[in-house]
């Protein structure tokens, strides 16, 4: 385990060398968004206090935790660092028995738990947790503070770490800043923003993407205690932030370093790419909203040095990759979201030249930060994330291939952009054509077990999202439930089947074939160390269409990743630094030597002596 060993003097020093180095890029982030707010200079000074104050006060095991970090700058890329997703109560009730399902989730061999929204929310519909009420509180339903605290010890004394989901872009409506906004107070009214008219509010929303054009059309809601039409991307019932207003900055901020001092190794920031408002654009990827990234990725590290930001940027690989920082460090983390989708149209096509396409994109990632991996997770396939990269046909044909069933998969359509065609929603399992009474050889597990195969050998985190590694199906009752019935996103997002996952000791069952392949994929992905395997994954050009064959060569040993994306038996020659001896460290078996055979859906890990 770490060390809690330090003393106050060394601590004091760590801290003042950490804001003689950041302070600088946080006052020059701060300066260029804000400069010319006459607020900027009150909002600076006690930022600054905030800063120290809370760096001094750091719990001593957290300091440990940044210390130990600190000391090996490599962590970050260090393989196999699977993260599991899921809602706390469709996972195990609340926050307590969350602490309870720990061994289930170390026998995965999962290093990160990232639950989804657990603040407290507004009551009724919460959009999933996500209009948040309170962000110092927890859902009173999931637990309190205190015991999303000790779940965070606990996680440290196993060598895993936490990842909170903070809502950053709006809050509920019933926030304690929105309701002094509609009593009238001046400042809290400055926290959103108001359109006066009608008028006003369609002009700018001509200039928009509508987000959710079926079940919240539009971008601003009436409220007349407000006076007008408050800015809302969302839903009605989610207000947007004003970041315009420096104090909002402030604020976010401050709830990053008091969750982080609760435990929190980690923050997704939610709708990140939505922060930053300007007429004449679509209000998306604005340059202020990396400054403001920035600025609070060096806040952090004053304080909190070992915790994570991971953006949720579901957008263009060019207008991701900014969040990675510039001259200054940004997000450690964001999700690989094109790469995802492009794995799905391959296989859909039996064909993996979408995927080398987007696969070469996304190695342009800097080296300060990683992709998180993700095959899927609680939103829906969104195809049109791949308009750059492939044609309108190609979308639609995917788009029906997983939503109308013109496939292998049991996915369902949903809504979509104007001008796009519908994403689409199901478990991966439904989507991966795999049936409740199928074995763990059918071609739905294999499809399953390839796409996580894949994930596990590029280079990142690769995420789990809950049941997928006991092959959990849809979820058809949300239909019956009036808060979830609106929103075909539930269909994905189930309880979790306890009854299910104890069959994964059940020599035969579906389960045990799942999980035990998904635990065999994470022990093997953080095995890759040893073996000196590092850097981006690069996709490189075989002689068979349909296998997707990338390298991953900036190590001691390069590494190459082949998988079959079709259903169909696949031969292609090895690259030359393969040919002789390299070693398979996915399944121990004989080392190829010239040219691989891979089944239908078949996948090998080879290692270059």
């Amino acid at each position: 385990m770490i060390s809690t060993a330090t003393t106050p003097t060394s601590h004091s020093d760590a801290v003042q060398a950490r804001f003689a180095a950041l302070w600088p890029i946080i006052e020059a982030r701060f300066t260029k968004v804000y400069g010319q707010d006459a607020r900027s200079p009150a909002v600076l000074e006690r930022l600054q206090k905030r800063l120290l104050d809370a760096a001094h006060s750091r719990p001593e095991p957290l300091r440990a935790l940044d210390a130990a970090r600190a000391a090996d700058p490599t962590w970050l890329h260090a393989s196999g660092q699977s993260t599991y997703t899921f809602y706390v109560d469709r996972f195990a009730g609340d926050l307590n028995g969350v602490r309870g399902k720990l061994d289930y989730l170390s026998e995965l061999g999962v290093r990160w738990l990232h639950p989804l929204p657990l603040l407290e929310p507004r009551p009724g519909d919460s959009d999933g947790g996500f209009a948040v009420a309170d962000y110092r509180k927890v859902d009173p339903r999931l637990g309190t503070i205190d015991d999303l605290e000790a779940l965070a010890g606990d996680l440290r004394q196993r060598d895993m770490g936490l990842i909170l989901d903070v809502v950053c872009n709006h809050t509920a409506r019933e926030h304690a800043w929105a309701v002094k906004a509609r009593a009238g107070d001046p400042a809290y009214r400055d926290y959103y923003i108001v359109l006066p008219d009608a008028q006003s509010a369609a002009a700018r929303d001509r200039e928009l993407i509508d987000v959710f054009p079926d079940t919240a059309p539009g971008s601003f809601t009436y409220d007349a205690e407000m006076g007008g039409y408050v800015w809302t991307t969302f839903y009605p019932f989610q207000w947007d932030l004003n970041y315009a207003n420096p104090a909002v900055f402030a604020e976010m901020l401050d709830v990053l370093i008091f969750l982080a001092a609760k435990g929190a190794q980690g923050f997704r920031l939610d709708s990140a790419p939505f922060l930053w408002k300007q007429a004449g654009t679509t209000c998306r990827n604005l340059p202020q909203t990396y400054d403001i990234v920035e600025a609070w990725r060096a806040a952090l590290s004053i304080v909190a040095p070992g915790v994570v930001l991971l953006a949720e940027a579901i957008e263009s690989v060019e207008d991701v990759l900014p969040f990675f920082g510039g001259e200054a460090p940004g997000c450690n983390l964001a999700y690989n979201n094109v790469v995802m989708t492009a794995l799905w149209a391959a296989l859909a096509d039996g064909d993996a030249s979408i995927a080398r396409r987007c696969l070469a994109v996304a190695s342009r990632k800097p080296a300060q930060g990683a992709w998180l991996n993700y095959v899927r997770c609680h939103d829906d396939l969104i195809w049109n994330a791949l308009a750059g990269y492939a044609s309108p046909a190609d979308l639609r044909r995917w788009s029906n291939a997983y939503g109308r069933g013109e496939s292998f998969s049991r996915g369902r359509a949903f809504q979509t952009a104007k001008g796009g065609v519908p994403s689409t929603n199901g478990m991966a399992a439904a989507l991966a054509g795999l049936t409740a009474d199928a074995d763990g050889d059918s071609l739905g597990a294999r499809r399953l077990i390839l796409l996580y195969g894949i994930i596990y050998a590029l280079d990142g985190w690769p995420l789990i999202y809950m049941g997928d590694e006991i092959g959990l199906d849809n979820d058809e009752a949300y239909q019956d439930d009036p808060l979830r019935a609106g929103d075909g996103r539930w269909l994905h997002r189930p309880q979790m089947n306890w009854s299910l996952a104890e069959r994964r000791h059940e020599t035969g069952a579906l389960q045990a074939e799942l999980f035990a392949a998904f635990a065999r994929l994470s022990r093997r992905a953080q095995g890759l160390a040893a073996f000196g395997v590092a850097g981006p994954a690069r996709p490189i050009t075989v002689s068979a269409p349909a296998v997707l064959a990338f390298v991953r060569d900036e190590g001691a040993r390069p590494f190459l990743c082949l998988a079959n994306l079709s259903d169909a038996p696949q031969e292609v020659d090895l690259p030359s630094a393969f040919v002789q001896e390299a070693e398979d460290v996915l399944d121990d078996g004989p080392a190829p030597t010239g040219r691989v055979r891979l089944p239908p859906y078949g996948l090998r890990w080879l290692v270059a002596r």
